[in-house]
């Protein structure tokens, strides 16, 4: 069959939508979500702040569609979401200064921006100062689907192109993006910022983004 006579795989496309329990997420739709990640789907899900979307850290072709429909250039930090502190210590290089750090600040609404270890894919990290955004958050549904797929969930913000800040409900979300994503989990209206960004990879934490976690313990006085 020629390309012109066989539909674009976004004509055929429309995503799922799952309205999930913001408190008590229904393990079976838990195992749908993490069955569409594991095929390569691009996830749009609730956190503790914004929403954000996702895919499997592993998949190039996914975390390539995500790149794509965020504009993202390789200097991006990626964000990996992690269960627990334990978990980021095997994507990061944490120090015991870091880890009392982090200890005392998730989980919760923040992105920490670390010096990458060799577990993460190439493909996710800044590419000259490799680097990965990781963070632990407190949303129910997205910790359900951490446990359920045992491993991180590569992340980004929903912020899309144009935007300038994340879109927060769940059916104009669906609107703008039922055509170009996989699953889009309703678990109730997001918050209108994004996470707060802490580079922890130099010697002082520096605030790159003031979002929904307080920046003030991480503001160092000249």
């Amino acid at each position: 069959m020629s390309s012109q006579s066989r539909p674009s795989e976004q004509e055929e496309h429309v995503s799922q939508f799952f309205q999930i329990h913001a408190e008590n997420p229904q393990p079976r739709l838990i195992k749908q979500a993490v069955e569409i990640i594991r095929k390569g789907g691009v996830v749009v899900y609730p956190t503790d702040s914004s929403y954000a979307m996702g895919c499997q850290i592993g998949d190039k072709n996914a975390v390539e569609r995500v790149r794509r429909l965020r504009q993202l250039d390789k200097t991006h930090n990626f964000t990996l979401i992690c269960c627990d502190l334990s978990q980021m210590g095997l994507f990061a290089k944490i120090d015991t200064g870091i880890f009392r750090l982090l200890k005392a600040h998730i989980p919760g609404p923040y992105t920490f921006i670390l010096n990458g270890t060799r577990e993460v894919p190439r493909l996710l990290l800044h590419e000259k100062r490799r680097t990965i955004g990781l963070r632990v958050p407190q949303n129910p549904i997205l910790l359900a689907l951490l446990e359920e797929l045992g491993e991180p969930l590569m992340s980004v913000s929903l912020i899309l192109p144009g935007d300038e800040e994340p879109m927060t409900d769940p059916y104009e979300i669906r609107e703008r993006l039922e055509k170009q994503v996989d699953l889009i989990i309703d678990g109730g209206y997001g918050d209108l910022k994004a996470s707060t960004i802490i580079d922890l990879s130099g010697d002082e934490p520096e605030v790159i983004r003031v979002g929904c976690g307080d920046p003030t313990p991480f503001m160092v006085e000249a």
